[in-house]
């Protein structure tokens, strides 16, 4: 029997998590689907994080204090506690669990390198500030390499980062966006499980269209 667990939450982000970018993302998605598409997308995934919040503190009977919190876009730094908090307050319902998680007497962990942070920040930025939808998905095309690769040492740092701190008996929650994948670059020893299987699939609760990376 593994002596680490980690749960594994492929998730969908708010506007309130995305900061400056937030109204950027909004015109940008709204040219892409309409208003009614963009108001859809965001009922989707207000529904998305209902969900996650019954499954966490109704099925999974935590271990709270030998639990570890990873999170998408959380620097390893001194300010993990009040970064979350902050997020938290200002609506985003991923930052709100992980609230609750640390008042359960979970971990919250910082999980990303900040230098890899700033640099998606900055592609992100060259695309969101780009005049219309045509324009923002011509940019993403020509940055598509360099996003590629990216994304590549961000699971890397995050699998490497989780194998360190995640000890021995200890379980993990980790919430990342839907298009990373550090599952194999993780030490044999975590088993991983997958909490949300059979809620994003078709027919569930979520589909693809409401994922933002």
């Amino acid at each position: 029997m593994t002596s680490r667990a980690l749960f594994y939450f492929p998730i969908v982000h708010s506007q309130s998590e995305m900061g400056a970018l937030g109204q950027a993302i909004m015109k940008v998605t709204q040219q892409k689907l309409g208003r009614r598409g963009w108001r859809r997308k965001v009922d989707l995934v207000g529904r998305f994080w209902l969900s996650i919040e019954d499954i966490v503190f109704k099925n999974l009977e935590l271990p709270y204090a030998r639990t570890r919190v990873y999170q998408d876009g959380l620097a390893v730094c001194d300010k993990e506690q009040e970064i979350v908090a902050e997020i938290a307050r200002l609506g985003s319902p991923n930052h709100q669990l992980l609230l609750r998680l640390k008042e359960n007497g979970a971990t919250i962990m910082g999980t990303e390198s900040a230098e890899l942070l700033i640099k998606e920040y900055r592609l992100a930025k060259k695309i969101l500030e780009a005049g219309d939808a045509l324009d923002a998905a011509k940019i993403e095309v020509r940055q598509k390499a360099e996003s590629d690769l990216l994304l590549e040492q961000r699971d890397a740092f995050i699998a490497a980062r989780i194998g360190q701190t995640l000890q021995s008996g200890e379980t993990g929650l980790l919430f990342l966006g839907m298009l990373h994948n550090p599952v194999a670059r993780l030490p044999a020893d975590i088993q991983v499980l997958y909490p949300l299987d059979g809620l994003l699939g078709k027919g569930g609760p979520l589909d693809k269209e409401a994922h933002v990376r």
